[in-house]
């Protein structure tokens, strides 16, 4: 039996997602911006894996790729051991390597033009991220998007333990804004930003810049998927 790609969200649907949303809420790596674009995230993850078995006792995360995942998998390793300052130690690392890419990062098409649309409009725009907020902040700083951000940045926690999927950030993003959970929308990429918006009582939407991406979002129960933020600048002029 041949498999079909379930149906793009419509035009009149994100309407309605922003429509009803008083603030969005971004992910940063993914719907703002690709992160590690011109600083690979396979050379950063190599960097935290070498550093990582330089480590007596070091846990095994040779054959991960994901930077924040490896944090993740040594944190756990970790937990409540003697070696845990050892997870200050990675993070501090990947956020100079972050701070570092940041620099070369490309934004994602349409990203800076929908923030200032949204704003625009009278909502509130939040970051929610497991990225450093340090790094947000000096991206933004870039773009010139500081100002529509204020002081709603979220990024990563120094518990790995509240990292997405856990929705800590999102509930900041929630207090920090004064936006009620239910008239929130977030923008993510990745069934982790699902799971915690979820968790949160936040509406989603998925960003999907590849057949990849959309069949790991579909999968994982979003119902509302873009292939590009293109159709959202379109649909926000109406919210």
């Amino acid at each position: 039996m041949t498999s079909h790609p379930p149906p793009r969200t419509t035009a009149d649907t994100l309407r309605e997602l922003l429509a009803a949303a008083n603030c969005v809420l971004f992910d940063f790596d993914g719907p703002l911006t690709a992160v590690f674009g011109g600083h690979k995230a396979t050379e950063v993850a190599a960097a935290l894996t070498s550093r990582v078995a330089s480590w007596p006792r070091a846990p095994e995360v040779a054959h991960r790729t994901d930077p924040i995942q490896i944090l993740l998998d040594v944190a756990k390793a970790f937990d409540g051991s003697e070696h845990d300052h050892r997870v200050a130690e990675l993070d501090k690392l990947l956020t100079d390597q972050e701070s570092v890419a940041i620099v070369s990062a490309r934004p994602t098409p349409y990203a800076d033009s929908l923030v200032r649309r949204l704003v625009a409009r009278g909502k509130s725009v939040a970051v929610t991220t497991n990225n450093s907020a340090a790094a947000v902040l000096g991206y933004l700083e870039l773009r010139g998007l500081t100002a529509c951000f204020g002081p709603h940045v979220h990024g990563r926690a120094a518990d790995p333990r509240l990292l997405k999927p856990h929705p800590s950030c999102v509930r900041e993003a929630i207090r920090s804004t004064g936006v009620g959970a239910g008239q929130c929308l977030m923008i993510g990429d990745s069934p982790r930003d699902y799971e915690a918006a979820s968790a949160a009582g936040v509406a989603f939407l998925g960003y999907a810049r590849n057949a990849r991406k959309h069949r790991q979002l579909t999968d994982a129960g979003v119902e509302h998927v873009v292939d590009s933020l293109v159709h959202v600048y379109q649909a926000a002029a109406y919210a």
